[in-house]
């Protein structure tokens, strides 16, 4: 996937995966139980994205990941990318608190885990981020206001949204649908790149 991962990172993922494992039994944060499907269908599937936004948002430094969950891909992102502000924001307040613990236990300082809905949220955001969290329309409207002049959405999504990228927005542009390759995960994964368009 092009990802250079250090031991330290490589550590805190499995770290990660262990904790969704152990909250999971509580607090039913993800529906999958098997540490093998935790591997490639949350931290590889959320690791697939790393190239790709390096890519296209070297620069950036504040991340929101919306309908965050256990943290896909918003606490992999922070693991991956330190210099980066990422903030999770998911409704369900056992969410958000697991991704509090995920950054006391993991030492990251970078993640922020908050119990809104995206629409009250204020603040600026480089890139906004979702991954299966609800249709490009709702995604893209109910975080426009956050996005920071030359910011940028991504989007990750299974099969590519055809019906969904024809109904965008009016001020939406995708200008760039990327394909995913997840080791081990025999399935289609894309995501979709959009910035707000002049006018």
């Amino acid at each position: 996937m092009g990802v250079d991962l250090s031991d330290a990172q490589c550590a805190k993922l499995l770290a990660y995966g262990d904790l969704i494992l152990k909250w999971n039994k509580v607090y039913n944060l993800t529906a999958l139980r098997d540490p093998a499907q935790v591997l490639t269908h949350h931290l590889l599937d959320s690791l697939s994205i790393i190239a790709p936004l390096h890519h296209q948002c070297p620069a950036a430094t504040r991340l929101l990941d919306v309908g965050s969950g256990a943290g896909l891909p918003g606490a992999v992102i922070a693991i991956m990318r330190p210099e980066l502000s990422v903030s999770c924001v998911d409704a369900v307040a056992k969410k958000a608190a697991f991704i509090r613990q995920v950054s006391a236990e993991l030492g990251l300082p970078n993640l922020n885990g908050m119990h809104t809905r995206v629409e009250s949220l204020g603040g600026s955001y480089d890139v906004i981020s979702s991954r299966a969290f609800a249709s490009l329309v709702d995604f893209f409207n109910g975080s426009a206001p956050l996005l920071a002049p030359g910011g940028v959405w991504m989007a990750m999504k299974g099969k590519l949204p055809s019906d969904e990228l024809t109904q965008l927005p009016a001020g939406v542009a995708v200008f760039h649908v990327e394909q995913l390759q997840v080791p081990g995960l025999d399935a289609e994964r894309c995501v979709v790149w959009a910035r707000k368009s002049e006018g």
